[in-house]
């Protein structure tokens, strides 16, 4: 009797919330009742989900997205977008209303300040996520997530995607404390400082109190702790050492999607089997390119993009 070979499990599964992005740019932002005049002004497909989605299908891996859009006049938008990006949109479900929104406001110096509106995505239900999960964890390594979408779904998607084997990756933002007994079903955290400080109570400068907050993490069942340091880098902090990344170095045009960037590659990497250094390193470098074009999706990188960039440069010290 012939056996039957197991599928790789190289996918990469995104639970997440999904906006259109409008964003507006300017020198500075404005003060509180103030007007003022701006430079630019895009409307593009984004969410912490969909840019994460998106980074992993670029890498390559096959990536898939539960999520729900609106039946408004950005579905078109959110679909061909995620479609012309080769991701999976089976579990994308339609739901009657308006799609989510994000309001983002960029100065000159490339910072950002954003405001979230839900909408449809408080439709994604734990059904929904359940019937995905079961569906896609024959073929996937890693579950991405994030806390755009309600705490207790990040949660119990968290829970259902690592009792089916998955590596489960959170990125914990919006930053909002989370019961302790969350985060055993957390296989890696990627904070940077700020939610970092949020989740821990540890006040996150410098490399001695990032590694504090990560062995926070580790006391309370994390595996693995990377903590975005901006211009210090990143960190890696396990219950053997603690690892650190020089950050490199660009011309920032819009941060908006960084984090997003490192995710999504993050997850892919980890996905196809590299090492966590290695990883992160290529998350950086995503990262890093992603802050030099404008808007959330649209500044995500090509894996050769990546590449070249890690051919090019070396981590500054």
């Amino acid at each position: 009797m012939t056996e039957v070979e197991t599928p790789p499990r190289t996918g990469v599964v995104v639970v997440g919330s999904v906006t259109a992005d409008l964003t507006t740019f300017s020198r500075r932002l404005p003060a509180r009742g103030e007007t003022i005049h701006g430079d630019d002004f895009t409307l593009v497909l984004g969410g912490k989900g969909p840019n994460q989605v998106i980074a992993a299908a670029r890498v390559g891996a096959t990536a898939s997205f539960v999520a729900c859009v609106g039946d408004d006049l950005f579905h078109d938008m959110i679909v061909e977008g995620l479609t012309e990006a080769g991701v999976d949109i089976v579990h994308l479900r339609t739901v009657p209303g308006p799609t989510g929104i994000a309001h983002i406001r960029v100065d000159e110096s490339a910072q950002n300040d954003i405001v979230i509106v839900p909408l449809a995505n408080a439709a994604l239900s734990v059904e929904q996520v359940d019937t995905a999960l079961a569906a896609l964890a024959p073929t996937a390594g890693v579950l991405l997530t994030q806390l755009e979408i309600p705490t207790e779904l990040a949660i119990h998607a968290a829970r259902t995607a690592h009792d089916l084997g998955l590596t489960v990756v959170l990125d914990p933002a919006p930053a909002v404390p989370l019961p302790d007994d969350a985060w055993a079903a957390v296989d890696i955290v990627t904070p940077n400082e700020t939610e970092a400080t949020i989740l821990t109570g540890i006040t996150v400068t410098d490399l001695a109190s990032a590694t504090l907050a990560g062995q926070w993490f580790l006391e309370r069942g994390v595996g693995t702790a990377v903590i975005t340091l901006a211009q210090e880098g990143a960190i890696v902090v396990t219950a053997e050492d603690v690892r650190q990344f020089a950050p490199f170095f660009v011309e920032p045009v819009d941060t908006t999607a960084a984090g997003d960037a490192f995710s999504g590659y993050l997850g892919a990497a980890l996905a196809a089997g590299t090492t966590i250094d290695d990883a992160v390193r290529r998350a950086c470098a995503a990262g890093a390119l992603a802050v030099t074009k404008r808007g959330a999706s649209p500044s995500l990188p090509l894996r050769a993009d990546v590449d070249a960039f890690l051919a090019a440069r070396t981590p500054s010290h």
